[in-house]
């Protein structure tokens, strides 16, 4: 198992970050990415990175901060994706349901970092909510040109997962799929995506899957949930829980290069 979406850089882990990753290993988990939200914390996820054994970086920035992109952004992210703890560009994307940015910030700041993923030959780290045609249509310019592309936290439609299968995405699926009231709909189509597109992530702290038992303690999410997760989605999708979480990791491998 191996968690490419973990924000290890909240301030939710502020207290026991060390245990936090100590539980993640012990439970099975081979590997985390950890998710670099803007300048600040790609810059903090990377250094977390670099004191761990087992984990990698993304640099981005996400749409919620895209007002705050410039010509030194791209320069800066530049300068982390030369280190060995980064393996990918984002969180960048489009998120037109909240609009913290506004449309037009976050498309410039998305296709400025497709093309520095373009330019560095490096996959890229993508976050969609409420934004799929927009989103699909910057994207697509740009994906005979990248290594690989992976939408995180994919909560969307079958029609929108399909249709970014048909373009070579990875779909990365979270916990959001155990949720009795909002997952269903993610859960059904969770057989449509092919096995060696899929990947796995807890997105912690944040979706907390709602049906485990005994319900922990707290609502924080951690990594150490992520083995729940797979063998859920494994449930649903008829398929052995080892046999998926093998295929899981080697898609993490080829897409992100990573060895582990």
């Amino acid at each position: 198992m191996f968690d490419i979406g973990l924000n290890l850089t909240s301030s939710q882990f502020a207290k026991d970050r060390d245990e936090v990753v100590a539980r993640a290993f012990a439970a099975g988990v081979k590997g985390l990415l950890l998710t670099g939200t803007n300048l600040q914390e790609s810059e903090r996820a990377q250094q977390l990175a670099q004191g761990f054994d087992r984990c990698w970086s993304t640099a981005g920035v996400h749409p919620h901060d895209s007002s705050h992109w410039t010509d030194e952004s791209a320069a800066t992210l530049y300068t982390l994706a030369k280190t060995p703890e980064v393996v990918a560009i984002g969180e960048c994307g489009l998120d037109f349901n909240r609009n913290f940015s506004t449309p037009a910030e976050q498309e410039r700041a998305f296709t400025a970092q497709l093309a520095l993923a373009a330019e560095l030959g490096m996959p890229v780290f993508m976050h969609c909510r409420d934004a799929h045609e927009r989103f699909l249509a910057l994207l697509e310019p740009w994906l005979d040109k990248l290594p690989g592309a992976v939408l995180h936290c994919f909560t969307g439609s079958r029609q929108e997962a399909m249709d970014c299968l048909n373009r070579g995405l990875y779909l990365g699926i979270t916990g959001w799929v155990c949720d009795e009231r909002r997952g269903l709909e993610l859960r059904e189509l969770l057989p449509v995506i092919p096995a060696d597109r899929l990947l796995v992530e807890t997105d912690a702290p944040y979706l907390l899957p709602r049906d485990m038992r005994p319900k922990p303690a707290s609502r924080r999410n951690e990594p150490a949930y992520l083995g729940h997760i797979v063998e859920r989605i494994a449930h649903w999708r008829g398929e052995e829980v080892q046999w998926l979480d093998a295929q899981t990791d080697d898609n993490v491998r080829r897409l992100f290069s990573v060895a582990f």
